[in-house]
């Protein structure tokens, strides 16, 4: 395969941006503490800023709450929603920048090894258990990330149950055609939700699932948020791209190549590293030798800024669904102790 032989795919244009809002970080928490909220959750795309958005967020309910603003003690802790920094060892590709927390506790981080591929229903799974722990200790969750399908799978209530692949079935299934598939889920299960049937995937999941369900007793999460308060980081097209290639010369320069190919050296297959994508599917490619390194740089900058495109679809997507994101600058100034005291 050459360089030429990649395709580029299109993504939908982008769409105008919301004016950014000012926030009173003292007024969310006090709504979290009065029960108004369950979650706040930090969310936009690639090199926005979300990380040190929701640090310096839970610095600013630390220190209003040792001066009195808050309730002495009122704490805030990070629950990741990123789907590859669950990863061990993939700390560069996936702009881990654990010192930016400081001493801030974070969750959902390192929990899984490289070479496995986690699924959303482990993260639902995970995120509630951790949720459910930092509410009874009594801080405030701070969800954080720019994975959509995480970040609705955490805060919608979506029902995922834990059924396991049954490759002899679906292999069964991938014989029939589209229309033997439906007909086969409607004799399963009522068909009130199209979204089943979308895809030939969905579909055949579909079906797995309600084979299983039919033999087994099946475990679905049952806490998750009710009331979300969504904060979006907003930066520019143009201000995105500029950090993205930024970025990305950085963590060259801090040994993203050699990360990878120390998880190479380790055993890895290929496909397994190509199959996390951007940063690792580039990399592992010119690794390989199906790329040189100018063509890797290239392709692998043009397929972030897309994907940092594509979550801002998701995202705007998720407001045209009836959700409320406060969209702010990441760089926004919270209130300080010395501010506090001004006439």
């Amino acid at each position: 395969m050459k360089a030429k032989d990649i395709p580029e795919k299109g993504v939908p244009p982008m769409a105008e941006l919301p004016e950014p809002e000012n926030i009173d970080i003292g007024d969310i928490a006090r709504q979290y503490l009065d029960g108004g909220c369950d979650l706040v959750c930090i969310l936009g795309p690639t090199a926005s800023g979300k990380t040190g958005f929701a640090v310096r967020l839970a610095l600013a309910i630390r220190e209003m709450a040792s001066d009195g603003r808050l309730p002495a003690g009122t704490e805030a802790e990070i629950i990741s929603a990123d789907s590859r920094q669950v990863y061990r060892g993939m700390d560069i590709g996936t702009g881990k920048d654990i010192d930016e927390y400081r001493d801030i506790p974070y969750h959902l981080i390192d929990i899984a090894e490289a070479g496995e591929k986690y699924n959303i229903y482990e993260y639902q799974r995970d995120f509630e258990r951790v949720w459910t722990d930092i509410r009874k200790r009594g801080r405030i969750p701070i969800l954080c990330g720019g994975s959509g399908l995480y970040i609705e799978a955490a805060t919608r209530g979506y029902s995922l149950p834990d059924v396991p692949a049954d490759p002899v079935l679906r292999a069964e299934l991938e014989q029939e055609d589209t229309d033997t598939l439906i007909r086969k889920l409607a004799s399963l299960k009522s068909l009130h939700n199209s979204t089943d049937f979308d895809t030939r995937k969905r579909l055949i999941r579909a079906i797995e699932i309600a084979v299983y369900e039919a033999e087994h007793p099946v475990r679905r999460t049952e806490s998750l948020p009710k009331n979300t308060f969504y904060i979006g980081t907003l930066v520019s097209r143009e201000e995105r791209n500029r950090k993205i290639d930024q970025r990305l010369d950085t963590r060259l320069e801090e040994g993203m190549v050699e990360e990878v190919k120390r998880l190479l050296d380790k055993g890895l297959r290929a496909d397994d590293l190509i199959y996390y994508g951007l940063e690792y599917k580039f990399v592992t490619l010119y690794l390989t030798g199906v790329l040189e390194y100018d063509d890797m740089k290239r392709l692998l900058a043009t397929a972030i800024h897309q994907f940092a495109k594509r979550q801002m679809t998701w995202f705007r997507g998720m407001e045209r669904k009836g959700i409320r994101i406060h969209w702010v600058r990441p760089d926004l100034i919270f209130p300080t102790r010395q501010d506090s005291t001004r006439d």
